[in-house]
């Protein structure tokens, strides 16, 4: 299949990767716009992966108020270089990760940032709710696994689906700008205002 100078451009602004990336997406997968798009989340993975032992001491701390001015959130997120710090889609995407704080108000970053006994209540009430439906006691284990994934989902930052678009996460997210910049990027802390409360 011929690729076109507007398919291309499509899934540029689809995935805000580069050009060449793009069209090698394309290429690879016969035109196929579903495809190319997971091929470069998958490349973002990779990038990620390679990346996250350097160090990110650069950055920018980035606030968001909604409109009412009674909830808020502040976040810090870490680069390498002061010159990536700087860039437009860096800026872009520190204001939507406080965007979606004060929508969602996550309890922690990542997984290991759940208090233990948050996680153990949690999957009391699971393990009792299963039970209680008269599931098999070896069946339950899977079913509160299953139900803890979910909850950390639920509550993890970096698990959350985008407020703005749910069809990625805001580790995606944070994969994606990974590759794009081509150097790491962390969220290293957040915190989330609420009037009240």
């Amino acid at each position: 299949m011929k690729i076109t100078s507007q398919m291309v451009k499509e899934l540029r602004d689809k995935t805000n990767a580069g050009m060449m990336d793009c069209k090698k997406a394309l290429t690879e997968n016969d035109g196929d716009m579903n495809k190319a798009t997971d091929f470069l989340r998958q490349k973002g993975l990779a990038v990620a992966a390679k990346r996250a032992d350097r160090a990110t001491s650069e950055g920018l701390i980035t606030t968001y108020i909604h409109a009412n001015g009674k909830m808020g959130a502040m976040v810090e997120v870490g680069c390498e270089t002061d010159f990536v710090a700087k860039t437009d889609s860096f800026i872009e995407f520190a204001k939507d990760v406080a965007m979606h704080v004060a929508a969602t108000n996550p309890i922690g970053l990542a997984r290991e940032d759940v208090p233990a006994d948050v996680l153990d209540r949690e999957k009391a009430i699971y393990v009792k709710q299963a039970l209680d439906s008269g599931k098999p006691e070896n069946i339950v284990e899977k079913i509160v696994g299953g139900k803890v994934d979910k909850f950390y989902s639920e509550i993890c930052l970096l698990e959350q689906k985008f407020v703005k678009d749910p069809d990625v996460t805001i580790q995606d997210m944070l994969n994606q700008i990974v590759a794009t910049m081509g150097e790491n990027i962390t969220v290293k802390r957040f915190a989330r205002f609420a009037v009240g409360a």
